[in-house]
């Protein structure tokens, strides 16, 4: 019977899933429902480090973009603490990761409408609905919200000998063994989770400092990231639609040309390093040996004894160079993770290149009814720019899918005001 299919089911809880099922809340409109395989919420858990910080505003939370009165708003979580007070008197530069979070947790856990430790098997459509199929039951659905994130990337000569206790990506750091002290340590990745994992090792002294610490990095140097007003206008939802609107030799050009955008290093993480690394030279006077290597591609890694060498090419001689390594992280970014839960109804959406084509609303372009739709969020970049997995644009984006399921038309307060004219000036 039709009260007992859901208007929209969401697969992952992720900050984009979780910003929807947020301001879904306590709606009668949309009658929803969020499966999360995890038995709690926890976000990037081995990459809490005790001092990262968050890098974009307090105020592009889950909800406060769009629905300022939400619940599930950061001050909220604040307020209904007791330490709302104490938050601001603490003039904090930048939030802790750590305690977004826990926001984070507490908006996934006080929401009914979220399902933990309850994995998606497989979906089909029956010409009319979506069946989902979970490891604990099966429901019928109008719309599917496709939230599951993002997984580690490592290169692929790397990748056999991943996992290990001494080998393996940033995402596990905070989950490994500690016990670094007299040992060699290379990172590799030139960019804010890099820089926050070679910063965590310098801090350490004694018996828990490793003996020698090598950052390589493809890049030129260990460059910020770009925080000015103006770049900051590149996460609007101005910029975000203008995007969209542009072929894709323009969208992969403008993408690398402002990569340190979004995928530099924060100025207080770098000042940080160079402070530290003051400190141990002239002042503490360590034996740590120190290497800060840029212009550096990583070509091949292989394990000797009980000890692994990374080969990396020197990108302005083109000479080859081999790094000695007791343990080896890779800060290599990450990637759309993958649905095998889609099984045949994935052949049924059209690709441009390695991500589901998507329209304006998000919703993937596919061979299905157009009042249908399977929605896909955090994995659209190179159609929708640089602000697609970041946090800047998801409660826009939330709202956008929710007027979609809604047939709402367009409201033109969503994609707010920007000083910069991004299109071209139509003639009279």
């Amino acid at each position: 019977m039709e009260k007992d299919i859901y208007d929209c089911v969401g697969i992952g809880c992720g900050p984009s899933n979780l910003s929807i099922a947020a301001q879904l809340y306590g709606t009668h409109e949309v009658r929803n429902i969020f499966f999360e395989r995890k038995s709690e919420f926890s976000w990037h858990s081995g990459m809490m480090l005790p001092d990262a910080g968050l890098q974009v505003s307090i105020f592009k939370d889950l909800v406060t973009l769009t629905e300022p009165t939400n619940r599930f708003s950061f001050i909220s979580y604040l307020h209904q603490h007791g330490r709302l007070l104490t938050f601001l008197n603490a003039q904090f530069s930048q939030i802790s990761r750590l305690e977004f979070a826990a926001y984070l947790k507490w908006a996934a856990h006080s929401n009914e409408n979220i399902n933990f430790d309850e994995d998606v098997r497989g979906i089909i459509f029956d010409g009319n609905h979506f069946a989902v199929q979970t490891s604990r039951r099966k429901v019928l659905c109008k719309h599917i919200i496709i939230g599951v994130g993002i997984e580690p990337y490592t290169p692929d000569f790397a990748r056999p000998y991943a996992d290990s206790e001494t080998h393996f990506h940033v995402y596990e750091f905070a989950h490994k063994p500690r016990q670094v002290g007299g040992r060699r340590v290379v990172v590799v990745g030139g960019g804010q989770s890099g820089a926050e994992v070679v910063l965590e090792l310098l801090r350490r002294t004694g018996m828990e400092a490793p003996c020698q610490v090598s950052w390589i990095s493809r890049r030129d140097n260990f460059s910020p990231m770009d925080d000015s007003p103006f770049t900051n206008d590149l996460f609007t939802p101005a910029h975000s639609n203008f995007f969209y609107r542009q072929d894709t030799t323009f969208r992969k050009a403008f993408l690398k040309r402002n990569e340190l955008a979004s995928d530099g290093i924060s100025e207080h993480t770098l000042r940080s390093i160079y402070q530290r690394l003051y400190t141990m030279r002239y002042i503490e006077h360590s034996p740590m040996q120190v290497s800060l290597m840029p212009s550096r591609n990583a070509s091949d890694v292989w394990r000797e004894g009980s000890a692994w060498t990374l080969a990396s090419q020197h990108l302005v001689s083109n000479t080859e160079e081999k790094h000695k390594a007791d343990i080896l992280v890779w800060a290599t970014g990450f990637r759309p993770a993958a649905h095998p839960f889609m099984g045949a109804l994935g052949r049924r959406l059209e690709r441009e290149g390695s991500e589901i084509r998507v329209d304006r609303d998000y919703a993937a372009i596919w061979a299905g009814p157009a009042d249908r739709h399977i929605f896909v969020l955090n994995a659209a970049r190179s159609q929708r720019g640089l602000a697609d997995p970041n946090l800047s644009l998801m409660a826009w984006r939330a709202q956008i899918v929710i007027n979609r399921i809604l047939n709402r038309p367009h409201d033109p307060k969503l994609d707010a005001d920007a000083f910069v004219y991004w299109g071209t000036l139509e003639v009279n």
